[in-house]
């Protein structure tokens, strides 16, 4: 009798495992995120990925692009001088003006290197432009 149970233990043992795999195998391929089709499935999220991502842009964000632009094509003294005036022109644009003072900084790092970027520093934004180029250099 201890035999028998010995040996079906030990066939169980041996057995058991297999059959789990093989189960927990089948159980993920009949998932309806597996089908067979799954490019239209991976198209849907895809396009709800973009949809949530498609925001309306913000005025400081419209500004922010083309001031950095404007620092690419002329230097960061024009791009400082029409951030003040836009923010003297709409006051509302005020409590953004140290983050594109600052992303102003980090351009001008990039593209003039930190001794140069740092002779343009003006009082623009209560010298964000400055701690903006002493931050990424």
């Amino acid at each position: 009798m201890t035999h028998s149970a010995r040996r079906i233990g030990r066939t169980l043992a041996l057995v058991l495992p297999v059959v789990m795999v093989l189960s927990g195998t089948l159980a993920v391929t009949r998932v309806p995120w597996a089908a067979h089709n799954s490019d239209s499935q991976v198209l849907t999220a895809s396009a709800q990925t973009l949809s949530k991502r498609a925001k309306p842009r913000t005025t400081q964000d419209i500004l922010r692009d083309k001031l950095l632009l404007e620092l690419q094509e002329k230097d960061p003294a024009a791009a400082l001088t029409d951030l003040q005036r836009a923010v003297e022109g709409r006051p509302s644009l005020a409590r953004h003006c140290m983050s594109i003072a600052k992303a102003l900084g980090k351009a001008a790092v990039e593209q003039y290197g930190p001794t140069r970027a740092h002779r343009f520093s003006r009082p623009v934004c209560d010298t964000s432009f400055a701690s903006g180029v002493a931050q990424f250099s």
